[in-house]
């Protein structure tokens, strides 16, 4: 579901969503995105709607969903935790200002806030929706991943490649360490195996590039 018919379905403003969706798609083109941009963001968005709809999500929920699922990461510097909370403060505004009800706005907000550590929970289908799809790339083609990789790896650019690649490899050690990389049994079929194998690729390439590791 696309920014303004989510809104809409929430009861907000149209108009007042419409200028919200302006600056929404200003933030997503900053230059010192290369990732975490529009393209990135609307993968999310369109996924997590065709996702929302298999775990038999209602049409508001959906709505929630796709509200979340585009605003993200609508504020991204490069500062895990700090760009999610500020996500979810813009989001809150936006919506308290397109006249959304409070009990929409507070649940959009804490699925934003759930991506800081990716973690909710297990009943929760609406956060299931967007954290699932949020990691879809893990699970893309092997050059659609390496493009990923090396624009999250531009993103945080100001990190020495050894400062970075230390960071790097206790990600993907961590990600690979987990029992499941997604909530659903439906992205698991999707997505897991493909994932475990970029995941796993990735990591070879960072260790056979350190000098330390044997």
């Amino acid at each position: 579901m696309d920014w303004l018919p989510a809104i809409t379905r929430l009861g907000g403003d149209h108009q007042v969503a419409a200028v919200a969706w302006n600056d929404l798609e200003t933030r997503y083109a900053e230059p010192h995105r290369h990732y975490h941009d529009l393209r990135h963001v609307t993968a999310v968005a369109h996924d997590s709607g065709d996702l929302a709809v298999a775990l038999g999500l209602s049409a508001r929920h959906r709505a929630i969903v796709a509200v979340a699922a585009w605003a993200h990461d609508v504020v991204y510097d490069a500062r895990p935790g700090d760009d999610e909370r500020a996500s979810a403060a813009w989001t809150r505004d936006e919506l308290t200002n397109a006249g959304v009800p409070d009990a929409d706005i507070t649940r959009a907000e804490e699925l934003v806030l759930a991506t800081i550590e990716h973690s909710a929970p297990g009943e929760d289908l609406l956060a299931t929706a967007v954290l699932d799809t949020d990691l879809a790339i893990l699970g893309a083609k092997p050059e659609v991943y390496e493009d990923y990789a090396a624009g999250v790896r531009a993103e945080y650019s100001i990190y020495s490649d050894e400062d970075w690649r230390a960071g790097r490899v206790a990600v993907l050690e961590n990600l690979l360490a987990r029992p499941r990389l997604y909530r659903s049994d439906i992205a698991r079929a999707r997505w897991e195996g493909k994932a475990r194998e970029n995941l796993a690729n990735e990591l070879t390439r960072w260790r056979d590039a350190d000098p330390h590791h044997r």
